[in-house]
């Protein structure tokens, strides 16, 4: 009778060994699919999935380089049930701390890209925002330089080649990494609309016989010219004055951008001779175009400049980064020539210690 007994009980204990085994590998499941799959401190991680790189061995290869998950091989796994690999779309995800596999399993098969945040501050030439266009969105620098220089793309955003940047204010831009050039441009051109309708822009620009393209470019000039607000507003007069007198504006930065060098320091004579319509030392008025993307308060204070009878300016000899400013030229000149002496000690000195060294 106890034989019996112990036969009967013997079904029972396999049962519990197979219910807990179950048990075991569901919570191993659970564990793998549904918690944290993330292998990173910070608050999130990009990975970038590119274009003809979406299939399964890619795209897992991507995550295993990135270093973003713990075990990348369970990607193609997971996503296997979602068919997600037949579908995947090109662009940057961004994966969040503590994110399970099931989780951006879904993410991928929704397609729901990272939200990337364009920051534009200065920006002199059309090829350094290609760079910096190629760094935050699938988009080939050769691209965007061809994009940047027809006449026909740029149609659509009321510009041309030469005052493209006039439709750019520096400022925070946020795109899907998906973003094509045609919308990154159409909405960089709808927040200049804006940006010139705000604040009584157009109005001010009025006043002083300009357009909002000519405040640009203005702006562009006095960007380079100081970093000193207090000094920004005393330059744009003086600019301003010039133009009204049909004198020569004779802006250094603009002699720096027609010779596309931008770490001289000082402007010679053999300069000035640059054929290129940049060199307002040779052509009267403003540049075609902008020499960099100034900011929005700079362009603000040429809205602002103070009437002056100021015609000229220089840099102090102290070295500061103010300047003088002045109404006649034989002040200018023998503020200038203090400036001169004081600038060459200098080169002196600094040879005379770099020979000594």
């Amino acid at each position: 009778m106890s034989r019996n007994k112990a036969k009967k009980k013997k079904p029972s204990y396999l049962l519990v060994i197979m219910l807990g085994a179950g048990f075991f590998g569901a919570s191993i499941f659970l564990w793998l699919f549904l918690g944290s799959a993330t292998d990173f401190d910070e608050k999130s991680r990009l990975v970038l999935i590119e274009e003809n790189q979406t299939q399964k061995s890619a795209v897992v290869a991507s995550f295993r380089n990135a270093g973003i998950i713990r075990f990348p091989n369970l990607l193609g796994l997971a996503g296997a049930p979602l068919n997600i690999w037949d579908k995947m779309k090109p662009g940057r995800y961004e994966i969040k701390k503590g994110q399970s596999l099931y989780s951006i399993v879904r993410m991928l098969k929704n397609g729901r890209l990272a939200e990337i945040k364009l920051v534009i501050n200065k920006i002199r030439t059309r090829s350094d925002f290609a760079k910096l266009l190629s760094k935050q969105f699938l988009i080939d620098s050769l691209n965007s330089l061809q994009f940047m220089g027809s006449n026909d793309s740029l149609r659509n955003f009321q510009t041309d080649t030469s005052k493209l940047f006039t439709r750019i204010i520096p400022n925070t831009y946020t795109f899907y990494s998906d973003a094509s050039l045609h919308t990154i441009f159409k909405k960089l051109s709808e927040e200049s609309t804006e940006f010139w309708n705000e604040k009584n822009r157009l109005k001010k620009a009025a006043a002083l016989n300009m357009s909002p393209e000519q405040i640009y470019i203005l702006a562009s000039i006095v960007e380079e010219e100081t970093n000193f607000d207090s000094d920004k507003y005393k330059i744009a007069s003086v600019y301003i004055n010039r133009l009204k007198k049909s004198m020569p504006l004779q802006a250094c930065p603009t002699i720096k951008y027609a010779m596309n060098n931008f770490m001289l320091t000082r402007i010679y004579e053999k300069y000035l001779t640059n054929p290129s319509p940049y060199n307002t030392y040779k052509v009267k008025g403003l540049p075609p175009g902008p020499i960099c993307t100034p900011s929005p308060k700079t362009i603000d204070i040429v809205l602002a400049a103070p009437v002056t009878n100021y015609i000229y300016f220089v840099a102090k000899s102290d070295f500061s980064g103010y300047h003088h400013f002045s109404d006649n030229f034989a002040t200018h000149n023998l503020l200038a020539k203090e400036y001169q002496q004081k600038l060459d000690e200098y080169w002196l000195k600094k040879q005379e210690k770099n020979l000594s060294r």
